[in-house]
């Protein structure tokens, strides 16, 4: 047995024997917060934006108007073949550098920190929402919940090979406190709060 090996069992010994309840953490307030009101104000304090749409149909109207339809835009979603490509998920993710707007779904979204959970089954390929330069995520209103602890528990033991929360651009800010949005992902976000 290694030294690190008889310090690391020495520890495992010496533990306390104490059995204590996990706190409840459904105590922090999250119930004294209008949900989808805190989400949007969060995601706009974050860099991002929102839309609020009842339908696909409004989204791909929403598209058409905002976006360069001649770029290259991609989507998971067959709802909206009409303004992106769909036949994209077995490419060569260094093919995709040349991607204006990625369009996604969401499981869910937790208003807390605006973060939306997204896994490998919804994304066609890891590299999309980061690689894009800018970013779209759909997610229906009423999945969207108040707090991470209520996301992790909802998350529980699910089976998945990737998966991501994603809040708003990606940014960064040197030490003089410069913010740059789009700095190492999406230059930009924009989420579509399904009815």
């Amino acid at each position: 047995m290694s030294s690190k090996d008889q310090i690391l069992q020495k520890i495992k010994n010496s533990q306390p024997n104490i059995v204590a309840d996990l706190p409840d953490l459904n105590i922090l307030g999250s119930d004294q917060f209008e949900v989808l009101d805190t989400y949007k104000t969060v995601l706009k304090n974050i860099g991002g934006d929102f839309v609020e749409v009842a339908n696909y149909d409004e989204i791909s109207a929403y598209l058409k108007q905002n976006y360069a339809l001649e770029r290259r835009i991609i989507t998971t979603v067959p709802e909206l073949s009409e303004v992106a490509v769909l036949d994209w998920k077995n490419e060569d993710p260094h093919l995709l550098q040349n991607v204006e707007l990625t369009i996604i779904k969401a499981h869910f979204g937790v208003a807390e920190n605006s973060a939306l959970w997204v896994t490998d089954d919804i994304l066609g390929q890891r590299v999309a929402p980061f690689i894009t330069q800018y970013l779209a995520i759909i997610v229906n209103k009423s999945d969207i919940i108040p707090t991470m602890h209520q996301a992790y528990e909802r998350i529980g033991n699910q089976e998945y090979g990737f998966g991501t929360f994603i809040a708003g651009p990606s940014k960064t800010a040197d030490i003089e406190q410069s913010l740059v949005l789009g700095a190492h992902g999406a230059r930009g976000l924009i989420v579509f709060l399904l009815e």
